[in-house]
Order: structure tokens, then C-alpha cells, then sequence
């Protein structure tokens, strides 16, 4: 039988040698995580937050939204995870909705609080559809919330990136330009908005590195466990969702499991391309479930400490 060009090089894939096998297990992880609104959601994050832990990430983050009620919970939790936990901590921190002094006001009580690490954020506008409007007295920009939260404390500071380009951004050469600002302002290093081609990354880097950014950006990833929100979160912020990926998850809805086991193979794959690409940081956008961020690290070498997952996490006793 003779094979054409295209079954060759198929052949020549499948016989490959496997994707995950001999990983040294050299990478390092982040988590981030959404404060909870009810006592069950926050018994959901306390079991995620300790399934996750042994995997020794470099910091866990918690999101923020405008308006004191999801402010408070945001503190709260980023206050519990830096007493109560061996893991840095890092708080989100946008500018709207709030003057100067509010943000510092705030980021001290961080500070206070025992936590070192602030992702700084412009921040969405508190109204779907509406234009960001820098509120009267505050931070117009990221750059200038980064610039104030050094003048606040010594935070270590990330910032964010947008690999396909910000939707606010008149070209990707202007976003390039707003991120250099925020990183000479003062950021540590910036985390991507998620993306599903590994290609975009990597054009991404090779745009930034160019612009004369030397500082870390961490690759954001994403693993789809609900198609719709993901959908929807994707729009608002400019990501492409491939063709060949909506296929995938296409006739899954009332398959869970399925979806589970197709969006850990579509983002293990992802993850192990850019690995191949020279990334050895990747930061996991949770939606507050360990099972796709901890599988998906396991396949990229990495393991959990034993000595940590056969000890309490929370450091229930501690003064």
C-alpha cells in the first residue's frame, strides 16, 4: 500500500515520541482564583486551594471587581490565603470606581494584612457596553495605579498582557506600547489574558521583546470546562477561539465529564507547545476547580510534594 504525503506525515506524528513522556518537570505555576459569594463557594475554593498547594505555585491571585461588596471579599480572601497559608498571596487592584486615596487606602490594608503582591489592573467598566471613564481624583491608567502602588509600599507587582491585543487598543503596536509603560512604571512582570493558539504567544513575545520588554510574561492559561461563558468571556476580551476547537466541544453539553476530559487535552497540548517554545511559567485561570490545572500539571512533569499533601495546608493553629 503507498501512502500519500498527508498519511505520512500523520504517520510520522502519531509515531512520534509521546508529548508528555520524560518532562523534567521544570516548570513553575500560578493560580489565580475568584472570591466567593456564598459559604458553599468558599468551601469549593478551600478544597481547591488545598488540592493545589502541594504543587508549590509561585503565588496564587484573587480577582476583583468594582463596588465594596466584591472589594471586601476580595480582601478577605487574599487576607485568609496570606495568614493562614504558606503560599504568597497577590490581590487584584483596578482603578475603577475609586479615587487615589481609596486605591492607597486599600493597598495599605494589604500591606498591613501581610500581603506583598498586587496585580494592578485599568479594570473593566462597571457597566457591560459602557467605555472605560477614569473615575474624577483616580488612577487613569495601569501605568499610573503602578506608579502610585510604589509610592504606597514596595509591592511586587504584575501587570496584564494581551496577546491577541487589548479591544481597547487602536492597533498592537499601541497595546505594545501601553504595556512597555506599565513595566517601566514599575511592574515585575506582566500575565497574559488567555489564549487558545500557541502561535500568538509566541508572536506576542517576539513583538514585546522587541519593544524592549526584558521582564517576565507569564503565558495565561485558560482550560474550557463551560463552552458558553468561555464563549462569552473570549468576546469581551478579544480572544479567537479557533474553528477546530468549537468542533470539538460541539454535541458536549449535557456531557460534563466529556468536556472535562477534552478541555484538559486541548490545554495540556497547548501548555506543552509553548513548553517547547521555552515557556517554564504557566498561570492557570482556575474558575476555582483544581482538577483540569492539577492534571494538566502533572502531564508538564510537574508533581505534588507528598510531604506537603500529607500536611495541613492551612495553618489552622498558627499564631
Amino acid at each position: 500500500m503507498t501512502l500519500s504525503l498527508k498519511q505520512l506525515a500523520e504517520a510520522r506524528e502519531a509515531l512520534g515520541t509521546p508529548l508528555f513522556a520524560g518532562l523534567a518537570g521544570d516548570v513553575e505555576v500560578s493560580f489565580e482564583f475568584f472570591p466567593p459569594k456564598t459559604e458553599k463557594m468558599e468551601e469549593t475554593l478551600w478544597d481547591t486551594l488545598t488540592t493545589l498547594a502541594p504543587l508549590k505555585p509561585k503565588f496564587v491571585s484573587v480577582t476583583y471587581g468594582a463596588g465594596g461588596s466584591t472589594r471586601e471579599r476580595t480582601h478577605a480572601t487574599v487576607a485568609r490565603i496570606a495568614a493562614e497559608t504558606a503560599i504568597p498571596a497577590a490581590a487584584h487592584l483596578t482603578c475603577v470606581d475609586a479615587t487615589r486615596d481609596e486605591i492607597d487606602e486599600i493597598a495599605q490594608n494589604y500591606w498591613n494584612a501581610g500581603v506583598r503582591h498586587i496585580v494592578a489592573l485599568r479594570g473593566d467598566p462597571p457597566r457591560a457596553g459602557e467605555k472605560f471613564t477614569p473615575h474624577p481624583g483616580g488612577y487613569a491608567n495601569a501605568a499610573e495605579l503602578v506608579t502610585g502602588l510604589k509610592k504606597v509600599a514596595p509591592f511586587e507587582i504584575s501587570v496584564a498582557a494581551y496577546p491577541e491585543t487589548h479591544p481597547d487598543a487602536d492597533c498592537a503596536d499601541s497595546d505594545i506600547d501601553n504595556l512597555k509603560r506599565k513595566i517601566d512604571a514599575g511592574a515585575d512582570q506582566a500575565i497574559s489574558q488567555f489564549f487558545f493558539s500557541p502561535e500568538a504567544f509566541f508572536r506576542f513575545r517576539d513583538a514585546y521583546t522587541k519593544a524592549g520588554i526584558t521582564k517576565p510574561i507569564l503565558p495565561g492559561i485558560l482550560p474550557v470546562s463551560n463552552v458558553a461563558t468561555t464563549r462569552k468571556i473570549a468576546g469581551m476580551c478579544g480572544t479567537a477561539i479557533p474553528q477546530w476547537m468549537n468542533d470539538l466541544f460541539e454535541g458536549l453539553d449535557d456531557h460534563p465529564t466529556t468536556r472535562q476530559l477534552v478541555a484538559a487535552t486541548v490545554a495540556a497540548e497547548l501548555c506543552r507547545r509553548l513548553y517547547s517554545g521555552g515557556v517554564r511559567h504557566f498561570h492557570f485561570y482556575t474558575l476555582n476547580r483544581a482538577e483540569l490545572s492539577f492534571a494538566i500539571c502533572h502531564l508538564l512533569g510537574l508533581r505534588a510534594n507528598r510531604h506537603a499533601q500529607a500536611a495541613p495546608v492551612l495553618q489552622e493553629n498558627a499564631a
